[in-house]
């Protein structure tokens, strides 16, 4: 059986080098399994999942947001020494100026703005990326935004807040709202808050929708497909947040002690540390005549009853409101009696 097969092998062997293949035979192999070698190699390698950290692009939107006020204050500060209230009528052509510089400078030269650049994140045209193929590296890779994407992106964030601003500003100034309800006026301004109610809803239901997945903070980036993803998958965020902590926890600890200081009663706590003072000749019966708050003799004259001693009214008032067992510093009689009689 082993001799059968060996004489086999051996005969085919001998005619195969005695009939070679044609010449262009491994071409021709070649043109008939490449497409069924690509669709194995797109099937064996699917898109990469990449998570981009939410914190970062909202946190880029809020300093784009600080870096359109900051250009604000400064250009308002050229037109300091002119009327009053000049600029507050051209504030939606200001904002808009702004926003178009920011869009000019970074998105329309394939270029972060600055929020996304110290986020380490750039825009990426989705709808362009395949996310298979051996030039998948990371996930992060894909062209940017398309020029009729980024005409689209100014028209609607930059012209539409400000045609939207400056239609909300004049329908206000001419009160379409009070307006009779079957003037054209009044059907106009009722459109213009069904179409406000109709995009918070929209952004709400984005917001939850971008929660979940990571993709697309705003209405206008799904539609465009405009993902952000990070520009360098080995780099960290550019922003420390050590500073703004501090403020924060600065700024409510002065809130907390503006509220409550007012509600102390800065009597009672001085009575309560005046044993605890290694100062006491300052609690003498001698200082007990002057003004409590002048420490300087009553100007406004007030007869205390019963003793007929003269203090200031005012102070002698605070006095007993704040103390309600006040005596006076001579006779050591109460005078209580402000409270029954008044200052006649």
């Amino acid at each position: 059986m082993a001799g059968s097969e060996t004489l086999t092998s051996s005969s085919y062997y001998s005619t195969s080098s005695t009939n070679p293949p044609p010449e262009h035979a491994w071409c021709d192999a070649h043109q008939r399994l490449l497409p069924h070698w690509k669709s194995l190699n797109d099937s064996s390698q699917p898109p990469i999942p990449i998570s981009i950290s939410r914190v970062n692009q909202f946190d880029a939107a809020r300093l784009d947001v600080e870096m359109s006020a900051m250009l604000k204050e400064q250009l308002v500060k050229v037109f300091s020494l002119m009327k009053p209230g000049f600029l507050f009528q051209y504030e939606p052509e200001l904002d808009a100026f702004l926003e178009f510089l920011i869009w000019r400078f970074s998105i329309w030269v394939d270029k972060p703005t600055p929020g996304n650049a110290l986020m380490n994140l750039r825009y990426r045209d989705e709808s362009a990326v395949t996310g298979r193929g051996k030039e998948v590296r990371t996930g992060l890779e894909g062209p940017g935004l398309s020029a009729s994407q980024k005409i689209w992106y100014c028209l609607t964030t930059v012209g539409g807040q400000y045609l939207w601003a400056r239609l909300q500003s004049f329908s206000a100034f001419r009160t379409w709202g009070d307006s009779d309800r079957r003037s054209l006026a009044r059907r106009i301004w009722a459109a213009m808050q069904r179409i406000e109610g109709f995009y918070k809803a929209a952004s709400f239901s984005n917001l939850l929708i971008f929660l979940y997945t990571g993709r697309y903070r705003s209405i206008i980036e799904r539609v465009l497909k405009a993902r952000l993803v990070y520009g360098s998958p080995n780099m960290n965020r550019a922003v420390s947040f050590e500073y703004m902590n501090r403020q924060l926890v600065w700024n409510e600890f002065s809130e907390m002690l503006l509220l409550l200081l007012p509600l102390l009663n800065s009597s009672s706590i001085r009575k309560f540390l005046l044993p605890f003072s290694n100062d006491k000749s300052n609690g003498s019966s001698s200082d007990e005549t002057l003004c409590p708050i002048c420490h300087a003799n009553p100007t406004i004259p007030f007869v205390a009853l019963p003793c007929q001693h003269r203090y200031c009214y005012y102070c002698l008032r605070t006095r007993c409101v704040t103390a309600s067992s006040y005596r006076c510093a001579r006779c050591n009689e109460a005078v209580s009696a402000i409270q029954r009689y008044g200052p006649n």
